[in-house]
């Protein structure tokens, strides 16, 4: 069973509403519901849940406007669920700070994995957050200082504020320095079965790792053309800059 807590599900379908609602409360989550997006920005507020479904075609504010407005205050792990299948819909979700994406219809199997996936990954814990940091190597690069065990990125002294696959993919980078991780290798590593080489991985899943790093650039002020952190190896995947 998994250790987290609370889950929110910000769906206006009632029958998509109660299927989530059920995937969730097996896999252990106390689940509350809103909705609308302004019912759920209030609930991501009120309650920090561990994850978050959150429905593209909200009736009052836009499922991209409601993830970028959680994102600012919240490290919750965001799946959308989204009926559009146009590929731009699910790279402006994962751009506007979610996580994972699933498209409706979507079998309950699959939600939970992705789920159980998530919180896999440790969480930053109040410790780390007041100064207490765990024991633990830093990983140090160009200015830039990654903890793995308080899961804290701090660059030039001031603290970034990271998703946590954000933080995930920084972190696999560091740890192998200037070997090239491939986009496959980094879809692996989010979905925690990196050592399974034979795990397939699909071109939405690649993509979905170049739309993460590019937000993680732009967090590290990072350039495409001279890379202080992250270098892209053309046709192949990422690795640290010299």
């Amino acid at each position: 069973m998994i250790n987290a807590r609370v889950g929110l599900v910000i769906e206006d379908d009632q029958d998509i509403c109660e299927l989530v609602e059920a995937v969730l409360t097996q896999a252990g989550f106390e689940v509350h519901v809103a909705a609308t997006g302004s019912a759920g920005l209030g609930a991501a507020r009120d309650l920090e849940p561990d994850v978050i479904t959150l429905d593209l075609g909200l009736p009052d504010i836009d499922g991209f406007e409601v993830a970028r407005r959680i994102r600012e205050t919240s490290d919750a792990y965001i799946i959308m669920l989204t009926a559009r299948t146009e590929e731009i819909d699910t790279l402006l979700g994962l751009k506007s700070g979610a996580d994972d994406y699933l498209t409706k219809p979507f079998r309950p199997r699959e939600l939970r994995a992705r789920v159980e996936a998530m919180m896999r990954r440790p969480r930053t814990s109040s410790e780390s957050r007041n100064g207490k940091q765990p024991d633990g190597a830093v990983l140090r690069h160009n200015g830039l200082a990654v903890s793995p065990a308080s899961r804290l990125a701090v660059l030039d002294g001031t603290e970034l504020r990271l998703t946590r696959t954000e933080f995930e993919l920084l972190l696999a980078l560091m740890e192998t320095g200037r070997i090239v991780r491939s986009k496959a290798d980094l879809a692996r590593r989010l979905r925690q079965d990196e050592y399974d080489a034979g795990g397939y991985v699909s071109g939405a899943d690649e993509r979905a790792v170049e739309v993460h790093m590019g937000n993680l650039r732009k967090k590290l002020g990072d350039s495409n053309q001279e890379p202080r952190w992250l270098e892209t190896v053309r046709g192949v995947g990422y690795r640290l800059a010299p």
